[in-house]
């Protein structure tokens, strides 16, 4: 069973940045697409961010349109992780940040089973 740890949450001032770290163990990392969500407060999952596996889908990459320009995901396969860089935070990026495997690699309301969440990291901008 795969497990999916998150780090790098945190409190920042609007306008700041972060980076989000995601280490996956358990399983295949580099045949595995993968992905960030985000719930915010009174607010359904959605997804941020997804990357493809690099040697079947060429590592591309999708992002909302709210977070385009602004995060950045990546991903190191030597290390088994996926990255959310996250630049010119606002306050309305305040939500818990979820590493997923097997996301959606395009817009979309799927939500992937259980199994295939981590636990969540905070992510709080102030204004």
């Amino acid at each position: 069973q795969v497990q999916l740890v998150e780090s790098g949450g945190g409190l920042v001032q609007a306008g700041g940045s972060l980076r989000l770290s995601c280490t996956a163990s358990g399983g295949t990392f580099s045949r595995d697409d993968m992905g960030w969500y985000r719930q915010a407060p009174g607010k359904e999952r959605e997804l941020v961010a997804s990357i493809a596996t690099i040697t079947w889908n060429g590592g591309n990459t999708y992002y909302k349109s709210s977070v385009k320009g602004r995060f950045t995901i990546s991903r190191d396969n030597a290390k088994s992780t996926v990255y959310l860089q996250m630049n010119n935070l606002k306050p309305e990026d305040t939500a818990i940040y979820y590493c997923v495997r097997d996301p959606p690699l395009g817009p979309s309301t799927y939500i992937p089973p259980a199994e295939d969440w981590g636990q969540g990291t905070q992510v709080t901008v102030s204004s």
